[in-house]
Order: structure tokens, then C-alpha cells, then sequence
């Protein structure tokens, strides 16, 4: 949740700010530029990998020697295909590839090729799961582009450098609708998004290596108004945290324009973390401001009902059909189910415990100790210090009584170190629960007769002593008696 001055989120999920007694409504809509998995670029066989030295991932055709023809590849369109019915769009069996004309240092072609009219997908939905319910934000289009290369300007004081290796690389473009409401919205929209992507294995997501970034549209009305106000574009903001920000400092600067009775102009601004505002960057483009005209090197696409069902075929589960199956199945509350079906990595560590192990217990123990873990050490569940099937030999463990809650936790910090076997653990350090009723009765004998006091304080009426009871028969246990049998002797013995 974001809070700022003068701004707050409602039960809708809308963030408003209020001014002078009224209250203005924030308009949000994301282009998403998402890297599609693939092992060579949109129209050369240039290598994606991350990380290379500078320039050194670049063909003829991504820097634009002359003569040089681009060759599509069959895979990214694929990848596109897929993206599209994981959103539940429309594909479009013809498309088309067009030139977007303008110049910028680390576009060597002076054009970059993207799509305009004739887009790879139509029309689709995202469903968010947000705290008032679920809402539904639609998707405009999904377009394939070229990356542009990356200019560096931290190098040299006295000259930007040039970097070309992520020059053709694989864009899907993911255009929403004006549909999102706050930044709350956003966080759980990209999250959603991403997730759906990862799933299908066509975008890794990973926003650190400039996988994922987006473009930020943000416009304010008055609430209550159906008008949309001028929009003003943030572009390239490459982390949820930034887009968060940036939509609260714009929707203010705009909104202050407002009071003042001035005019907010079209444009296209820039966020500058470190002074949390936005700033100019130009005056926003339209479409024929980029002379767009279909590329005369490659040839319309005519797409197949046939491929449409092939790659229909190799859909997994994603992420909303399971959640449903997670709660029909295993009677998870829909809460639990969001959390473990979010990322596809979570979903498959959480189904790998539960094959041989408790649900409930493994739901807890993935949310709460592992979570946790993961949260401190700032790791992926991929990276996971304890692995699904140790986790599960620990469930198990606390499931047929061997060791109880208390001793796992216990022993689950211990196999964090190296991801040790809670079985070994339990026998070397002697955890085991005791288990049997003989010695848990001598025990709790040993209890009453040590405290005849407090036994008849008990049976006086002060009931609130019980607890007392458990805890000294706990530390005549050395905190391996089972609580479950105790409690039901001490019950039993005191009440007797």
C-alpha cells in the first residue's frame, strides 16, 4: 500500500487525491515491454544471452549495414501466439510488420520495426485479485518489436557510448486499457502479468536484466467525470517500486497544474528516482508523427487455425486454473491459493512437498517458515536452502507425531545450513518426541506431586493453573513430550 499527502486508496481499489474539498481520480494505463524467451533475436541470429561484453552479440542486420535483409524468426511469433491465449486475446491471422520512423543514437537503422494496424493479437483480459475482489483489466494489444540498442552515458564525461548487443532483441509490446485505477493496481497487474508469462515460458520476467519494463500512462479527472484528462507517458520505468512513485508524483504535478488553471500538455517524461518527480522529456508523439509504412523486407504474416491449436495444445495450467484447483482439490482458501499459485516456481516447489505430505502443514510451513527464510536472504524458492523433498520428510515428521511443532522449527533451522535430512537432525541432536503414554503419565505424576499447591489451587477453581501444569511437564520433558498426549493426562489427572 502507498500513501502520499492528500492521496488515499478506497475500497475500490482507487487512489484519489483530494484537493480543496474535491476529489480527483487517477487514470493509469501500461504499455509493457517484455523480452520474449528465445535463444536468438527477432531478425537475426544474433545470440539474447545476458551479461555479454559490450558489442559483441551484434550481426550485420542488428547494426544495420546496408544491403542486409532481416529473416523473422519462427519461434518469437510462436512465443507471441502463446502470450496471446494466456491473456485471452484474439489472434490475428494476418499481420503485419511496419517501420517506426525516428532517429536516436542506439537505433542504427533510423527506423525501428514494430507493428501498427495490424498487431499479432487483439483484444484481451488480465483478472487481478485485489482485496475488494477481483476486477478485470483489458488488454488493448500485444504487438512484436525490435529492441533498440543502449546508450551509456556514465562511462566517458564526454561522450555516450553505444552499446548494441540488446539491438534487435524480441519485444512483445502489452498494451493495457486505461482500466487501472491505482498503484496498488499496477503492483498487482505486472505481478499478474508476469506471472502468466513466466508460466508460459515466453518472458523470464526478470526486471533487473531489463526483461520487463514499461511505459506509464497517467492522466487525472475529476471523480465522478467520464472524460479522460491529457495523458502524459513515463516512459522506460523498469521496476514496480518506480511505477508506483512515478504514477503518484505525475498524478500530483498534474493535478496541481489543474488548481492553478493551467493546461497539461501532452508529453512524453522521464522519472527521476533519487528527486521522486517526473520531468520532461518531449512533447508527446502520434502515430504520423512516425511515418509509419509497412517494411518492404518482409512480407505480411498469414497465421494458421492449425498452428493456433497446435500451440493451444502445449498450453500449461496457468495461473488462475489453478488456483481453482488448488482450492477444490485441496480445500485451500482462496488467500492461501493466490499466494502459492504467483509465481509458477512456488506452485511447483508447494506440489512437489504435498505428493508425499500433509497439504495443510505444507501450506503453512511453504507461507510462514519458508517465506520467511526466503524474505531475510533475499532468495527465489528456485534457490531455496531446504528442498521440497527435505521439507516434506519434515511435515511428515510433525504429521506421525515424531517430533511436534516447537522441535521442528528447531530442526528446520538447522537444515537451512546445507539443506540437511530432518531425519538425520532429529536422530543426532536426539530430538525425538516422546510419544509413550507410560512415560508421559510418570512424568506428569512427578508434576503433581512436585506442585500440590498449585493442584489444589486447580481443583478450587482456578482453571487458568492448566497452562501452568503443561509448561512444567514441557520442561520435565526437555520439551519432547508430545502436547497433545500430555494435555489429555494432565486433563485427565486433574480432573480425575
Amino acid at each position: 500500500m502507498i500513501f502520499q499527502t492528500g492521496g488515499y486508496v478506497n475500497k475500490n481499489s482507487e487512489y484519489l487525491i483530494e484537493r480543496e474539498n474535491k476529489q480527483y481520480e487517477v487514470i493509469i494505463g501500461l504499455e509493457v515491454h517484455a523480452q520474449v524467451t528465445s535463444e536468438s533475436k527477432l531478425f537475426s541470429q544474433s545470440s539474447t544471452k545476458f551479461g555479454a561484453e559490450p558489442n559483441t552479440q551484434v550481426s550485420l542486420v542488428d547494426a544495420a549495414f546496408p544491403g542486409m535483409l532481416p529473416v523473422i524468426n519462427e519461434f518469437c511469433i510462436e512465443q507471441a501466439i502463446k502470450t496471446g491465449i494466456g491473456l485471452k486475446a484474439k489472434i490475428n491471422k494476418k499481420s503485419v510488420f511496419d517501420r517506426k520512423n525516428y532517429f536516436y543514437a542506439d537505433l542504427p537503422q533510423g527506423y525501428q520495426i514494430s507493428q501498427y494496424k495490424y498487431p499479432i493479437v487483439g483484444e484481451g483480459k488480465v483478472i487481478l485479485d485485489m482485496p475488494n475482489g477481483q476486477k478485470e483489466i483489458g488488454i488493448e494489444r500485444l504487438h512484436l518489436e525490435q529492441d533498440a540498442g543502449k546508450s551509456i552515458h556514465d562511462i566517458d564525461p564526454n561522450n555516450t557510448l553505444v552499446d548494441l548487443n540488446r539491438s534487435g532483441v524480441a519485444l512483445m509490446e502489452i498494451v493495457s486499457k486505461p482500466d487501472l485505477r491505482s498503484p496498488d493496481e499496477v503492483n498487482v497487474y505486472i505481478k499478474k502479468l508476469r506471472s502468466i508469462m513466466r508460466y508460459l515460458g515466453t518472458c523470464d520476467g526478470n526486471m533487473q536484466e531489463g526483461s520487463l519494463r514499461a511505459d506509464v500512462n497517467v492522466s487525472v479527472r475529476l471523480k465522478g467525470e467520464t472524460e479522460f484528462g491529457t495523458r502524459c507517458e513515463i516512459k522506460n520505468v523498469n521496476s514496480i517500486k518506480f511505477m508506483q512513485m512515478a504514477i503518484i508524483s505525475e498524478a500530483n504535478r498534474q493535478i496541481d497544474l489543474l488548481e492553478e488553471g493551467k493546461d497539461i500538455d501532452q508529453e512524453t517524461r522521464l522519472f527521476d528516482t533519487k528527486r521522486n518527480e517526473t520531468r520532461s522529456m518531449r512533447s508527446k508523439e502520434d502515430a504520423h508523427d512516425y511515418r509509419y509504412f509497412p517494411d518492404p523486407d518482409l512480407l505480411p504474416l498469414e497465421i494458421s487455425q492449425e498452428l493456433i491449436e497446435k500451440i493451444k495444445s502445449d498450453i500449461p495450467e496457468l495461473p488462475d486454473e489453478k488456483k481453482k484447483r488448488f482450492i477444490d482439490k485441496f480445500n485451500l482458501s482462496p488467500y492461501e491459493a493466490t499466494i502459492l499459485v504467483s509465481d509458477i516456481e512456488t506452485s511447483n516447489f508447494f506440489e512437489e512437498v504435498i505428493k508425499n505430505s500433509d497439504v495443510k502443514l505444507a501450506t503453512n510451513w511453504i507461507t510462514g517458515e519458508l517465506f520467511a527464510v526466503l524474505n531475510e536472504k533475499n532468495l527465489e524458492i528456485s534457490q531455496s536452502p531446504v528442498s521440497a523433498k527435505n521439507l516434506s520428510k519434515l511435515i511428515n515428521l510433525i504429521k506421525d507425531g515424531t517430533i511436534s511443532g516447537k522441535i521442528a522449527k528447531t530442526v528446520f533451522e538447522q537444515m537451512i545450513d546445507g539443506d540437511q535430512d530432518p531425519l538425520i537432525i532429529v536422530k543426532e541432536k536426539g530430538l525425538k518426541q516422546e510419544s509413550d503414554p507410560k512415560a508421559i503419565e510418570e512424568l506428569i505424576n512427578k508434576v503433581i506431586e512436585n506442585n500440590s499447591d498449585k493442584v489444589a489451587e486447580y481443583k478450587s477453581g482456578k482453571d487458568k493453573l492448566f497452562g501452568f501444569f503443561v509448561g512444567q511437564a514441557m520442561k520435565e520433558s526437555k520439551g519432547k513430550g508430545n502436547p497433545q498426549l500430555i494435555n489429555k493426562i494432565l486433563k485427565e489427572k486433574l480432573n480425575g
